[in-house]
């Protein structure tokens, strides 16, 4: 867990200085980070907008990709436990990190302990390094000095590798890239990142044929 914070905080680091690099005030990636706390669609929507995309693009794009926190809510519902503030500051903590480790824990209160102690940990070092990184890049000026800008793309990307081990992930992935390049030339900025949805229907999890039922015995 400890390796999860600070890699945390170094993808931090790396979003404050990206986001002031940009063109946003120190306080807006810092302020983004307190009340969404959602790494992945904190780098889409400010690399959208970067990109020169519309606020309206950069926020749908957001939306989407947080849509998996719904089935997320749904798996570790109990472990929040029925205190409604629990609830709500549980809630807020929910990420893929603090999911995962409560979700490889098989007696509930040990899932509990699990969930709070990587969401406040995470908390903590994601703001932390976006915070610092927020302060820095208003050093650095340009992003592009030390390479900063490949940021944003290099983090997506490592968001998605584990899911990419599935075919039909992989194939869907694939085709919305094709889609995403094939329209850029052509669309505004941050439309081709939404049309790269379709590849979700492009391609489908096969169905795992059902074996026969074996012959009662006589």
């Amino acid at each position: 867990m400890a390796a999860v914070a600070l890699g945390a905080a170094v993808t931090g680091a790396s979003f404050g200085a990206i986001s002031v690099g940009s063109g946003l005030p120190w306080w807006m990636p810092v302020l983004m980070s307190l009340l969404i706390f959602a790494g992945g669609s904190q780098f889409m929507a400010v690399g959208v907008v970067a990109a020169g995309g519309s606020p309206a693009a950069a926020v749908l794009a957001g939306l989407v990709l947080n849509a998996r926190h719904l089935p997320f809510g749904l798996a570790v519902g109990d472990v929040l436990g029925r205190n409604p503030l629990a609830r709500i500051v549980g809630s807020h903590l929910l990420i893929d990190e603090s999911t995962a480790f409560a979700m490889a824990q098989k007696d509930p209160a040990r899932a509990r302990a699990a969930y709070w102690a990587c969401g406040v940990s995470l908390f903590f070092s994601w703001n932390t390094g976006v915070l610092i990184g927020a302060l820095v890049g208003q050093a650095i000026g340009d992003p592009m000095t030390f390479g900063l800008d490949a940021a944003f793309p290099a983090a997506l990307l490592a968001l998605t590798l584990p899911a990419l081990k599935d075919a039909a992930t992989r194939n869907a992935a694939l085709a919305g890239s094709a889609i995403a390049l094939a329209t850029t030339p052509f669309l505004p900025a941050g439309v081709p990142v939404l049309l790269a949805l379709a590849g979700l229907f492009a391609f489908r999890a096969p169905k795992k044929k059902e074996e026969p039922c074996p012959s009662p015995q006589s």
